[in-house]
């Protein structure tokens, strides 16, 4: 059977500083930073759907929008 080797707090900071200047850990997060943010990007416009079906259901148009919020209408 074999031993159990408990890491030290040494070993622990020695490993977390080798991973941190891996190529491939810096590869890994930037891909999940990209995903997470297109993720947020899809939440963000579901939001800007429910908002608008609510407004569309009230009978609310674009038209009636700068009457009701003042200022222009930049179209997005």
């Amino acid at each position: 059977m074999a031993e159990l080797k408990f890491a030290t707090e040494s070993d622990v900071e020695e490993e977390i500083a080798r991973l941190l200047d891996s190529t491939a850990v810096r590869l890994a997060k930037k891909a999940e930073a990209i995903k997470n943010r297109r993720r947020q990007y899809m939440y963000q416009l579901r939001s800007y759907e429910k908002k608008g079906l609510e407004m569309l259901a009230k009978g609310i148009m674009m038209e009636d929008l700068e009457s009701m919020f003042g200022g222009e209408i930049d179209g997005d």
